[in-house]
């Protein structure tokens, strides 16, 4: 929940800070994607429900504001004090954790938004969030990581999450952008696919070079879900945002956050002018 200077009370975090890393390390680099259950209280993501569809409200009503990301699902980037729990979910322990086993004690944090499919929501191509490179397919080295945490109960009538588990090593380079591997592909990827269906409190850690995509949402309740973004050094993908916090909200952040946090410190926020479209998936499929 948000204090009077807009971080985080530090009550929301109830993973068992003693999980065993090297082994979700060991889970990521085979199968691209790791969990953690229960990470986060129920009333932390209530919150940071209301806090990403106020903005989605607010970002779909400006140029920019809001990319579509196929049919019915739009991506919304934030500043990190638009979502009263940043400070929380920044400092978890598992998070930080996997942060500095997997990019290193340098990590960068560079992007915070969410996704958010509504009911008619088609299906997505698989595809992965950016090119890979050869850190990545020659030196098999994860660069950047996604966690995502939802914002609802995931059930399969709410276009559950799909990943093609252990794709996050393919070249990729012949694909459209390249990121999309072709249709002749499509049937791998979906012999490999595990559909996703976590509760709220729970986040996941993946490699953002693991093939995706979101699935038909028949239903009447849309499914937020936060995005951190979080990068090696060097790794380049703050270009590709613009994060802002004021002052005060600087000020107000631990040192451990200041120190990773990728972001022009400012007087005033302005509105978030999105970067990262992925045309691809503009369409969607049926």
């Amino acid at each position: 929940m948000p204090n009077a200077t807009g971080a985080a009370i530090h009550e929301a975090a109830v993973g068992a800070p003693e999980h065993d890393i090297d082994a979700d390390v060991t889970a990521l680099h085979r199968d691209g994607i790791v969990g953690l259950q229960g990470a986060f209280s129920r009333a932390w993501v209530e919150q940071m429900r209301e806090d990403m569809m106020s903005a989605f409200w607010q970002a779909i009503q400006r140029p920019g504001g809001a990319i579509g990301r196929g049919p019915r699902r739009w991506y919304v980037e934030v500043h990190p004090q638009e979502i009263g729990g940043f400070a929380d979910l920044v400092t978890h322990p598992w998070i930080t954790a996997m942060c500095a086993a997997v990019l290193g004690d340098d990590y960068e944090i560079v992007e915070i938004g969410f996704d958010v499919p509504f009911q008619g929501a088609r299906a997505q191509p698989w595809h992965r969030d950016f090119p890979s490179t050869p850190e990545s397919y020659e030196q098999r080295r994860i660069t950047s990581l996604a966690f995502n945490l939802t914002g609802v109960d995931v059930t399969p009538d709410m276009g559950p999450f799909e990943i093609a588990v252990g794709t996050q090593w393919e070249d990729g380079r012949a694909w459209p952008h390249p990121m999309f591997p072709p249709e002749s592909e499509w049937p791998r990827y979906a012999a490999a696919g595990v559909k996703k269906y976590p509760r709220m409190g729970d986040v996941s850690c993946r490699s953002a070079l693991t093939i995706h995509r979101g699935t038909p949402h028949p239903s009447p309740i849309a499914r937020p879900v936060l995005v951190l973004g979080v990068d090696a050094p060097g790794a380049g993908h703050a270009a590709l945002h613009d994060l802002m916090v004021t002052r005060d909200y600087y000020a107000s952040l631990p040192g451990s956050v200041r120190e990773h946090l990728i972001c022009r410190v400012v007087d005033e926020l302005v509105p978030v002018t999105q970067k990262h479209g992925i045309e691809g998936l503009v369409m969607g499929v049926d």
